[in-house]
């Protein structure tokens, strides 16, 4: 039923420190290979390769309810359906949300996923799926992150193909997805190492701008610079006397890339978002998620390949705070009100803004966007006891929910899957997260059959997946 049911975690296991020191310099000299499984074919004969310059998921961090957004059942009984109406999109014979007017208008430039299914119910290492493309060993539970996990989608890509137009890779913002006050797993290098992770950026929406202290300072002109980083530099030498030697490496990497950003004008402009005008900043909503997008769509004008914008930053964190900032996805109770009041507006909002913004600017021609959740919500509506709120909501759902794609070649205004009449299981074909993961190689030019070489030399498949190719015309 599902053709990852059988798939494992990485082979890498838990190794000596001295290992582990050795992960920086023996990850230069892996290098990809082009080997594919017997029988599969050529990734040029699937529709859609190498058609994105860059690739934008957007992450649902909690699980968006397919039912309520973009899979409604209004002839199913009022326990499965909900309390919201269908409205018509831009798509003959399409509808969505009443409550997503913007997203319905741009539906004829979105493909809509509707039989995604897989078998993990809890949203650690459910999250750790969506963002690795692997099942973590520790199915339906919510594991802390681990040296030893899947790398996350940038830190492969920065293995298979680096490049140097930008000093990034892979940027995560609104980073990083909490569980919903700790980072979860599956957003790191993982056994890569931290060479290889990519940038995080917190809110970009603060006062201070997507980076504190990127734009340059008077008082520190390049020389000082310089000097500073030779000074450092004397004083790793020494610290690699000592046995403590990882943080040393690590940090060295950090300092790096903080010194490339300061001194590349190309890396301050992308970063800096009060350069647009008011109005576009509007229009994304001045918050962190609708900045977030904002700042994704100047970074793949900027050329970064990668960009994993997490919506919201806590998948439940309404719990310890009223503020809508902290409200995620993850909606036990009180769906209908959240979904309403908080989370749709927002979302209709600056999701349509960016498909808008992208289209408009020739840029989502090259680019692949993504929005999917790590599962969706269950075709019944009932109060949990155990979770705040006063009014029913729905639980986890992995059987059966929906994702949306657009751009780079993607069909513009189409539907691709169905569920049963509850929305409870896919009809047709189903696709799983590592499904997703060799859509966004493959659009980026990247054969998803082939396979890199881990620290210690050992081939692993990029993704364990096939291209979504009902996806393109």
């Amino acid at each position: 039923m599902w053709p990852q049911a059988t798939q494992t975690r990485n082979p890498v296991q838990r190794m000596p420190r001295r290992t582990w020191l050795r992960l920086g310099s023996l990850a230069a000299m892996a290098g990809l290979s082009s080997a594919r499984p017997a029988g599969a074919a050529e990734p040029q004969a699937a529709p859609g390769f190498g058609r994105a310059r860059s690739v934008v998921l957007v992450f649902a961090n909690g699980g968006q309810s397919q039912l309520d957004m973009w899979d409604m059942k209004p002839s199913a009984p009022l326990d499965v359906r909900g309390a919201f109406q269908p409205i018509a999109t831009s798509v003959a014979g399409v509808s969505f949300c009443e409550h997503m007017p913007r997203i319905a208008a741009v539906a004829d430039r979105l493909t809509v996923v509707r039989s995604l299914s897989h078998e993990d119910l809890d949203h650690g290492s459910a999250a750790y799926l969506a963002l690795t493309g692997c099942y973590h060993a520790r199915r339906s539970s919510n594991p802390p992150p681990s040296p030893t996990d899947n790398p996350t989608y940038g830190a492969v890509l920065r293995r298979v193909r680096p490049t140097p137009r930008f000093v990034a890779d892979a940027v995560h913002l609104n980073g990083p997805a909490l569980i919903p006050f700790e980072a979860g797993p599956g957003q790191n290098g993982g056994f890569l190492g931290r060479a290889f992770e990519p940038l995080v950026v917190g809110d970009p929406a603060g006062a201070a701008g997507a980076i504190p202290g990127l734009a340059p300072q008077l008082d520190l002109p390049p020389e000082r610079m310089d000097d500073r980083l030779s000074l450092k530099q004397t004083l790793d030498r020494e610290l690699s006397r000592l046995d403590a030697l990882q943080p040393a490496y690590e940090m060295d990497g950090l300092y790096s890339q903080a010194r490339a950003m300061l001194a590349s004008p190309q890396v301050r402009a992308a970063f800096d978002l009060s350069a647009e005008p008011a109005a576009i900043r509007d229009s994304y909503g001045r918050h962190r998620s609708g900045q977030s997008l904002l700042l994704a769509r100047r970074l793949v004008a900027a050329g970064v390949p990668y960009v994993n914008v997490i919506w919201n930053h806590s998948n439940r964190g309404q719990d310890e705070s009223d503020e809508t900032d902290q409200f995620g996805w993850d909606t036990h109770n009180d769906i209908f009100t959240v979904l309403r009041d908080r989370l749709l507006p927002r979302f209709d909002q600056s999701f349509s803004s960016f498909i808008e913004d992208l289209d408009r600017r020739g840029l989502l021609d090259e680019t692949l966007v993504v929005c999917m959740g790590e599962f969706g919500r269950a075709p019944r509506v009932a109060l949990e006891p155990r979770f705040a709120g006063a009014t029913p909501g729905r639980k986890h759902w992995a059987s059966a929910y929906s994702i949306v794609v657009a751009g780079a070649g993607v069909q513009r205004g189409a539907i691709v899957g169905a569920t049963d009449r509850f929305g409870a299981e896919p009809i047709t074909d189903r696709y799983g997260p590592w499904d997703v993961a060799a859509t966004m190689f493959h659009a980026l030019g990247i054969d998803p059959h082939a396979h890199y070489l881990d620290s210690l030399g050992r081939p692993l498949a990029i993704a364990s997946g096939k291209p979504i190719a009902a996806i393109y015309a």
